[in-house]
């Protein structure tokens, strides 16, 4: 299921029959909760290798990772200790530089938090970073520049917030100040979405 980048937001996660919240848009299942060329009624089935691969892609689409990056971060969570590397996997994800600034609040959608970041709106402990998959550290503080606070992006995801903010996030947020500081490690039950994780175990299993 190669579909391109520039694939409609509604018409994706129709697709994957799930809401991706990374991609900024709500509601895409609310009138129409089945993939697109289908009708209510109609099911279809799916091979075992069909379900394996739209369960990975809810994690790429949802972000904003080409094939090649979503393959060497399930690498790099193989190599790391723990008992499951998909929970190692959803760790790595969760603390990209640019999910932490969705996640925040400072931006309704990833792609977004991508923008502010390669503008050289963000900075972390104090530093400004440009590189929107950047890992954040636990007790890494990371702050919008007096730009950033000014963003129309920034403004908008203030007054909707996509999501909550998680408990292993605490935000320190005024008039002229946003803030936010990693106070615990991500788990696999901190990714914003549902999916079946034995799915993409097995997707990945040569990897």
């Amino acid at each position: 299921m190669r579909k391109s980048a520039s694939e409609p937001r509604f018409k994706l996660q129709r697709r994957l029959l799930t809401e991706l919240p990374g991609l900024g848009k709500a509601g895409a299942l609310e009138r129409r909760p089945y993939p697109p060329g289908q009708h209510g009624g109609k099911r279809i089935k799916y091979s075992d290798f069909r379900l394996q691969l739209e369960e990975k892609q809810k994690l790429r689409v949802h972000y904003g990772l080409r094939e090649e990056q979503m393959l060497r971060l399930v690498k790099n969570a193989k190599k790391q200790t723990g008992e499951k590397w998909i929970a190692n996997l959803a760790n790595i994800l969760e603390k990209r530089l640019e999910n932490i600034i969705f996640r925040a609040g400072f931006a309704q959608s990833i792609r977004s938090a991508a923008q502010m970041i390669s503008h050289g709106q963000v900075l972390v402990n104090g530093l400004k970073v440009n590189i929107r998959s950047a890992k954040v550290r636990k007790g890494d503080t990371v702050s919008l520049t007096t730009r950033g606070v000014k963003n129309q992006i920034y403004i908008n995801a203030k007054q909707s917030p996509r999501l909550p903010l998680p408990d292993w996030l605490k935000k320190n947020e005024t008039d002229t100040l946003a803030e936010v500081t990693l106070i615990d490690e991500p788990t696999l039950q901190s990714v914003p979405f549902y999916f079946n994780e034995s799915l993409v175990v097995s997707y990945y299993s040569k990897a």
